[in-house]
């Protein structure tokens, strides 16, 4: 059989999110609720932020020409804590203010309590020099009204949660989750707790694949229906597949998708749609397959990773990870690299692609794992992410290299 010719990762990532058409409908939600969510509308205040201009400091606020001589000394008029607003501030007085209280009409800056000091009768004398503008937060400094402060297409966080709440949304428009069906296919595959590693029987393997995809999916985003592990034959194949294509948007599998592969998910994805396998210029990875299972609801994508746990696992963060976020409407997917210095050689430059798993040392360097193979999924638990390295790229000591945390891909 001939082999298809290797593509570029991102050639075939463009082939990818060309297909990946984002999702119809969406969610209302709590904004409670919406963390890692994927915002469906811009988000637009209502009003500015912060309303007034307040105080940053506990101290004391007053007019700069009142202290314009070093230790002048000023009775306190008012107090005002925040939550409150006070009055006009009178000429020649002071008033007390808290973090987050208003600044008074008439009063030009804030002086922070310990440059100030409470004398016998009362009055405050202020130590120092000091300019207008002092420790006063201006009204709309944060944001304006009108300001789209979270763009539709924004992956959610804590922080843009809270950023939502201060312009007064308890509710946000979010795309709906992706449904993902991830079934297993491969009569040497065993799971955890149903067989004992003393009785695992020649040639078994544990499906550790299964779990970190789930995990993954997951954390993405997505509800998942877990199938298992079908019976390697066509027919129960075939009808994994039908099921799955029913209110499913992607079916995802592992192993089986190598050219010259024995196994029955091609030729079942075949009968049901349509499958492309193609060898992408990475390592680890390589295979994959894309295609579309038809159904009486429509098509659902599939896709197809290998086998080899470091293979799957890199094959997903760069290829299924960005299309399920473009599903969700996300524009930028691509994960964020770093610059960062190698503290190791890798002079056996290579065709394809690599992703060499690393971790920072105690010198802020990366270091290699000993052991590259894309069966060793101990070096994804070992490192801190990847060294993303270019085809034809030997790496000497020293080099600054590009480094893709893992937070960056399994988030």
């Amino acid at each position: 059989m001939t082999r298809p010719p290797l593509q570029s990762l991102d050639d075939a990532l463009a082939q990818l999110l060309a297909q990946a058409a984002p999702l119809a409908q969406g969610d209302t939600v709590a904004t409670f609720d919406a963390d890692g969510r994927v915002l469906l509308r811009d988000a637009v205040s209502p009003l500015q932020v912060p309303p007034l201009d307040n105080s940053a400091m506990d101290g004391y606020a007053l007019r700069c020409a009142d202290v314009a001589a070093p230790g002048a000394a000023l009775p306190v008029s008012q107090r005002i804590p925040a939550g409150s607003v006070g009055a006009p501030l009178q000429p020649g007085t002071v008033a007390r203010i808290f973090t987050g209280a208003p600044v008074p009409a008439g009063a030009d800056a804030v002086v922070m309590q310990e440059d100030c000091e409470v004398l016998e009768d009362g009055r405050v004398r202020v130590h120092g020099a000091h300019r207008p503008g002092q420790h006063i937060r201006r009204a709309g400094e944060d944001i304006a009204r009108g300001a789209t402060v979270l763009a539709a297409g924004t992956r959610l966080t804590p922080a843009a949660l809270g950023l939502a709440a201060s312009i007064g949304l308890a509710q946000l428009e979010v795309a709906r989750r992706p449904r993902v069906a991830l079934f297993s296919t491969g009569d040497e595959l065993a799971m955890p707790g149903e067989v004992p590693p003393e009785r695992m029987p020649p040639g078994a393997i544990y499906n550790s694949n299964r779990f970190f995809l789930r995990a993954m999916l997951q954390r993405l985003g997505c509800e998942v229906t877990d199938l298992g592990i079908v019976p390697d034959r066509l027919d129960a194949t075939v009808a994994a597949l039908r099921a799955a294509a029913q209110g499913h948007d992607l079916i995802l599998t592992s192993g089986g998708v190598s050219v010259g592969e024995e196994d029955h998910v091609k030729p079942a994805v075949q009968a049901l749609g349509r499958l492309d396998l193609w060898q992408i210029a990475i390592k680890p990875g390589k295979p994959f397959a894309y295609g579309r299972v038809e159904s009486a609801a429509g098509a659902a994508h599939f896709m197809g990773l290998p086998g080899n746990p470091v293979s799957c696992f890199m094959t997903f963060a760069v290829l299924v990870r960005p299309f399920l976020l473009r599903l969700q409407g996300v524009h930028d997917v691509a994960p964020k690299t770093i610059a960062a210095r190698a503290d190791f050689d890798w002079p056996r430059a290579d065709k394809r692609r690599e992703f060499l798993r690393v971790r920072l040392n105690a010198d802020g360097c990366l270091e290699r794992f000993a052991n590259q193979s894309s069966g060793v999924l101990t070096s994804t638990v070992w490192g801190d992410g990847v060294v993303d390295n270019p085809p034809g790229q030997a790496i000497a000591r020293g080099d600054s290299v590009r480094f893709i945390p893992f937070g960056g891909l399994l988030a």
